[in-house]
């Protein structure tokens, strides 16, 4: 939907997840989204990343949209996406994902895996930043779409990664950053076995759809943002700028 509009207006997001209350630092990021989408004279949108109902409560939500006025904050809507309150919300958007995971497994480049964290970090690879554990290559499955589950929502899927691929990409504010597949991440989870995508497979999604060109976040999430990149490639959809803030 949104390759068309994204080659010709700035259109930016703010997302944030209602399973608690704003912090000054998502305040700090969302100010600055804003403000990059009033100097490029584009379109600014927010989006409730409320996949997760155990998480997500509904009060949660409210003070969210509450405390983004109070801090000054405005968003425009896109009429084709909103709820009734003018909000575009994930939860209503499932079909969207599913589609997307279909494709997904269609093409051979995720299968599906039953281990737990523990066991991830039982087996003791850490990332070259140390702050999370790396998927061994050895538990990699295989999924033959011949003969598969033609509906496996509930079933945990993980991306297959080429250990030997950087991801490149450039940031607003950093310049060029590059990440090692097998160094800095591995295989990652797309979908979880409660019927939910995970939080990069959801969020790549929707910003293709809503034709997002530039994301703002913290700095906090590189390396999640290079994940993203890689998702972006493997679904086809075009790549949206960065700007990462201190």
């Amino acid at each position: 939907m949104g390759e068309e509009k994204a080659q010709n207006q700035y259109r930016g997001r703010l997302a944030p997840t209602p399973s608690g209350y704003l912090h000054e630092g998502n305040i700090k990021t969302f100010k600055v989204a804003m403000q990059r989408a009033k100097t490029a004279n584009g379109k600014l949108f927010l989006r409730m990343d409320d996949l997760d109902s155990a998480r997500c409560k509904h009060d949660y939500f409210d003070a969210c949209v509450e405390d983004l006025r109070c801090a000054g904050l405005c968003w425009d809507t896109l009429a084709d996406m909103q709820d009734a309150a003018g909000i575009y919300r994930q939860s209503y958007r499932m079909q969207f994902y599913v589609k997307a995971l279909q494709n997904l497994i269609k093409s051979g480049l995720i299968y599906q895996c039953n281990r737990t964290r523990s066991e991830i970090r039982k087996a003791g690879i850490k990332s070259h930043s140390g702050e999370e554990y790396l998927f061994p290559e050895k538990w990699r499955g295989r999924y033959d779409y011949q003969t598969g589950d033609h509906n496996p929502i509930h079933q945990n899927w993980r991306l297959a990664t080429n250990r030997s691929e950087r991801i490149t990409f450039r940031d607003g504010r950093l310049g060029e950053l590059n990440f090692q597949i097998g160094k800095d991440f591995s295989d990652f989870l797309v979908w979880r076995k409660d019927g939910i995508p995970a939080y990069e497979f959801a969020t790549v999604v929707d910003d293709h759809l809503m034709g997002i060109t530039e994301i703002v976040r913290g700095e906090d999430l590189l390396v999640s943002s290079a994940r993203q990149c890689l998702l972006f490639d493997v679904l086809k959809y075009t790549r949206p700028k960065f700007f990462h803030c201190s």
